[in-house]
């Protein structure tokens, strides 16, 4: 199954609005394939990987990042499917290069909602070319799903945004802090007080569906479940043409300067390496194999 034509209204619709859900864009092959993957993951999970959130009845939300490097699953996903040609049409960059991915599981019940943030202004990274592609790997209801602030990846506003370090119930040490009170001109509204006015949208989405955003637009949520539903999500990281490296000194998280530096990248480069890799150009075939 090879990837359908991202309409001229979806690509306008991205730039305008900063994400789109986009139907039925992977088989279930590779649902299967990126299960498999978690499955394995969470098994032998890497040096970052956190609880973010343990209620008193046992109920977490596990969260790590680029363990594509250990995941032959990850690995299969990143280079031969379609996920690269989709982040290269909606940012209309001529070559795409993979960031890193990242995972979300829930457990059945959890109340745990991710406070509203950005994404690029955390990352070892510096552009707006850059956009995530986030995939349940069951059902998700809208209420539950992931939320956004439509336009607001164009504002210039610097915010104080929240410290994820905090996140930390389990008390695992060298953690990646951030702070951004010495460079934040305003806090981050209180969206949940007023969602309508704020345009705040979410989807019902089910495994074959994917959300795509732009790494600047105001997120969050994605919690409150019942108490019979878990949820388990992929997200990848793709870099397009004006992402350069950038070591913040306000915090990076996940902060993947040294690593970038025993690549051989620093601030100012643009990405490359085994460690970000190029997976698609404009001159690329389109189409890419289902597993």
């Amino acid at each position: 199954m090879t990837l359908r034509e991202i309409t001229p209204d979806e690509i306008a619709a991205f730039d305008r609005d900063g994400v789109i859900v986009l139907r039925n864009m992977f088989g279930q092959p590779w649902i299967d394939l990126l299960t498999a993957g978690l499955e394995r993951h969470r098994k032998s999970p890497t040096p970052r990987a956190r609880i973010w959130d343990r209620d008193d009845a046992g109920r977490t939300m596990f969260w790590d990042s680029m363990a594509w490097h250990d995941v032959p699953e990850y690995q299969r996903f990143v280079h031969e499917s379609s996920a690269a040609e989709i982040a290269g049409r909606l940012l209309g960059s001529s070559a795409v290069h993979f960031y890193f991915d990242a995972v979300f599981v829930r457990s059945a019940g959890s109340q745990f909602e991710t406070p509203w943030h950005q994404d690029e202004p955390y990352w070892s990274v510096s552009g707006h070319d850059t956009c995530t592609i986030w995939m349940p790997l069951v059902p998700v209801q809208a209420k539950n799903a992931l939320a956004f602030v439509p336009g607001s990846h164009r504002t210039n506003t610097v915010f104080d945004q929240p410290d994820f370090g905090v996140l930390n119930p389990d008390d695992k040490p060298d953690v990646d802090r951030s702070d951004f009170s010495a460079i934040a001109e305003v806090d981050i509204p209180d969206i949940d007080a007023d969602r309508a006015a704020h345009g705040v949208v979410s989807w019902d989405m089910k495994p074959g569906d994917c959300v795509v955003f732009n790494s600047r637009i105001l997120h969050g949520g994605s919690g409150l479940l019942d108490e019979t539903d878990g949820l388990s999500v992929f997200t990848s990281k793709w870099l397009g043409d004006d992402v350069r490296i950038a070591f913040r000194d306000e915090g990076m998280d996940p902060d993947f300067s040294e690593i970038m530096k025993s690549y051989g990248l620093d601030s100012g480069d643009r990405p490359g390496t085994d460690l970000l890799p190029l997976v698609w150009s404009s001159s690329s075939k389109t189409g890419r194999a289902a597993p």
